[in-house]
């Protein structure tokens, strides 16, 4: 929790004003600090046991005083005072990212300017799984940057288990909870052949698509086979401010998936750009080898995926790299995107083993460390 003094506390029957002495005034509105008082919340689980519709419409504030901890208020009509907790009011104040660092994104527009190694999370695996402190700042960077690395994992194929329990849930699909990355005679998808694939998210015709993903290197070809990633949401941002009507119709034109194999047949519709309530992107869906565009679509979204798609083949965009032998990445698949190079499996075989982490799984996985650090801190 955040820790902050208050010089003073001031208060009108509608909100109550706090100037904090390391400077800055936060305002709380009276509605607001009825709903959240702690004596209408369960003391283990901290769920409400009130609805809006049990508090008074337009809570009063009559008074308000402060001691160096906590604020004290008196209701008009209410018998109870109430007393809130000024670091609780200040970690409010701040948002969600001051309490959750995870959530702060940190995009990285060119890739190709970066080193794996000293710009992103990277490293081994026994320290990451022996150490919660070092575990917590890979799940961090993680989660900040969409995309990180673990290094030294047995070259085993089911090694890549053991390494995601330390980062969250595994999302069974019909291809198992791990799928085998290698050349088939006759692949039902096309990333079992030898061919390079353009930067793409994987599986945007599954409701809902997979969170994060891992791939965990077994054999590595000596010859092709390089990985590409770029960030999604900075794609996003530079399509936005060079063609706004372009990203506009990508964030509101439905595209159709679809998927069609022995033993699945899967279908959704979503926008090649997702946008949350506040206009900020939330995701990133692009798969050209699955996308199906209705026969009704306008010329006008013909240009506008045209432009993104060709942005995502500028070099400059692209983080490259040639994973080693027990080398494992983790990258959002709603965020960054994921190809590779060709490569002859006749004469350097490559295989790479993965799985899908749910999403929300991820991020409880930071907190519940975070938490946990923090109380015994």
């Amino acid at each position: 929790m955040v820790k902050s003094v208050a010089a003073r506390v001031s208060a009108t029957p509608q909100a109550l004003t706090v100037e904090w002495s390391q400077g800055g005034v936060s305002e709380f509105a009276s509605l607001w600090l009825r709903d959240n008082v702690r004596e209408d919340r369960d003391a283990a689980s901290g769920q409400r046991l009130l609805d809006i519709v049990d508090l008074p419409a337009a809570p009063r504030i009559r008074t308000a005083r402060a001691d160096a901890e906590r604020v004290h208020i008196e209701w008009e009509g209410e018998a109870r005072s109430t007393a809130f907790e000024l670091g609780w009011l200040a970690a409010q104040a701040a948002g969600p990212a001051a309490q959750r660092p995870e959530l702060e994104r940190r995009l990285w527009p060119e890739g190709a300017r970066l080193d794996p190694r000293r710009d992103f999370a990277w490293a081994g695996l026994a320290p990451v799984r022996a150490d919660p402190g070092a575990r917590l700042q890979w799940l961090t960077r993680l989660a900040q940057d969409g995309i990180a690395f673990l290094e030294k994992v047995p070259c085993e194929a089911s090694a890549i288990l053991g390494a995601v329990a330390l980062i969250g849930r595994v999302a069974e699909t019909n291809y198992g909870l791990t799928f085998d990355v290698r050349s088939v005679p006759q692949p039902e998808n096309l990333a079992y052949s030898d061919l390079g694939l353009g930067l793409h998210t994987d599986n945007p015709y599954r409701e809902p698509v997979p969170g994060f993903q891992a791939l965990h290197a077994l054999v590595t070809s000596a010859e092709g086979g390089d990985s590409l990633f770029a960030d999604g949401f900075a794609l996003a941002a530079q399509l936005r401010a060079s063609a706004p009507d372009a990203f506009r119709l990508l964030t509101t034109t439905a595209v159709p998936f679809h998927y069609a194999s022995a033993d699945a047949e899967l279908y959704a519709a979503r926008p090649l750009i997702q946008l949350s309530c506040e206009g900020e992107v939330t995701a990133v869906h692009y798969n050209n080898r699955s996308i199906r565009v209705a026969s009704s679509a306008a010329p006008e979204f013909y240009a506008a995926y045209r432009r993104f798609a060709a942005l995502l083949r500028e070099p400059r965009l692209q983080l490259r790299l040639k994973l080693a032998d027990g080398d494992l990445v983790v990258f959002d698949n709603q965020r960054v995107l994921h190809g590779r190079t060709a490569f002859t499996s006749a004469r350097f075989p490559r295989h790479l083993v993965g799985c899908y982490l749910t999403r929300d799984s991820v991020f409880s996985a930071t907190g519940l460390l975070r938490r946990s650090l923090g109380a015994a801190s």
